[in-house]
């Protein structure tokens, strides 16, 4: 599949550029982008509702985190489209008309309507890109979701939701396959010049052997080491546990290797895109909706990375 895309995908990206190709190829810019994601467990704790808090904890904490992309996980259709209602009236994006979509990776398990994940961005979104991850047997299609934004193709934001499924499938985890499956995209769009921001839950800590590939190997620290990878993620410099980063589930878990709570949500740049500075953080769980809204934090990140324009 991964070489399947690259003819369509560098269709896309050429689109109304070869007349300045000659002129353009090396020119590059600084952008800075923040970056919020968030598993709002829309079915599993909100029962697909719009009425209950969480469309509104949701669409003002994107807009006073002044995001400039803003990815969700485990949403139901109907909150999709509710969020996207509250952000055109907060005046969020620039183009109230093109800048969110959806990926559906179940067609029914919001009592009788789509559950998915969701990209929204500041700046109009350009022609969506969709991928469908390794089966793991279930009924739920793990799937990437990315656009890159319509006037500058080549930086586009991603996400996506990895299965905790540990089933050995075809002779290996699933959870594996999975992640390999969306490291290889990635790795994809970056040798076509691509800067690409990644978020979404991995079901995976960083400190796990199968992340290895993704961190870079100039990441070793007592908590995260062994890395022979290419990619940041925004929070691996955060001092409480340097090079994992802070719990992004729910609070009181004692978990990770700091002893502080698990972290298995992620923004990740490659780090070869990264033009200076970079941070995230987790922020606590809003009790907006009628009680906890989710069993994950929201997940923030700022960076500072070069694109091909």
């Amino acid at each position: 599949m991964i070489t399947a895309i690259l003819v369509p995908l560098a269709l896309i990206l050429g689109s109304g550029t070869a007349a300045a190709a000659t002129t353009t190829a090396n020119t590059t810019a600084e952008r800075t982008y923040n970056t919020w994601v968030w598993n709002v467990a829309g079915w599993t704790m909100n029962r697909a509702s719009t009425t209950n808090g969480l469309i509104t904890a949701i669409t003002d904490s994107i807009k006073n985190r002044s995001a400039d992309f803003a990815a969700l996980n485990e949403v139901c259709w109907g909150q999709y489209v509710a969020v996207i209602q509250r952000l055109r009236d907060l005046g969020w994006p620039e183009d109230d008309s093109n800048f969110a979509r959806f990926e559906t990776s179940h067609s029914t398990a919001c009592n009788g309507e789509a559950f998915g994940n969701a990209i929204f961005s500041k700046a109009p979104l350009g022609t969506a890109l969709r991928y469908t991850l390794p089966s793991d047997g279930s009924s739920e299609d793990r799937t990437l979701l990315c656009a890159p934004l319509s006037t500058t193709q080549k930086m586009a934001f991603c996400t996506t939701h990895i299965t905790p499924s540990n089933a050995i499938i075809d002779g290996k985890s699933i959870n594996e396959q999975q992640l390999d499956e969306v490291h290889g995209l990635m790795e994809t769009f970056n040798g076509l010049g691509m800067t690409v921001i990644l978020a979404g839950d991995l079901n995976n800590q960083p400190d796990y052997a199968r992340l290895n590939k993704w961190y870079s190997s100039s990441l070793n620290t007592p908590y995260n080491s062994a890395n022979y990878g290419s990619y940041r993620e925004l929070d691996d410099t955060d001092t409480r546990c340097a090079g994992y980063g802070e719990t992004t589930v729910f609070d009181g878990d004692n978990g990770g290797p700091c002893g502080d709570g698990r972290k298995i949500d992620f923004i990740f740049v490659r780090e070869n895109r990264l033009a200076g500075s970079y941070t995230g953080d987790s922020l606590s769980i809003s009790t907006a909706c009628d009680g906890e809204c989710s069993d994950h934090r929201v997940v923030i990140g700022r960076a500072t990375v070069d694109v091909s324009l």
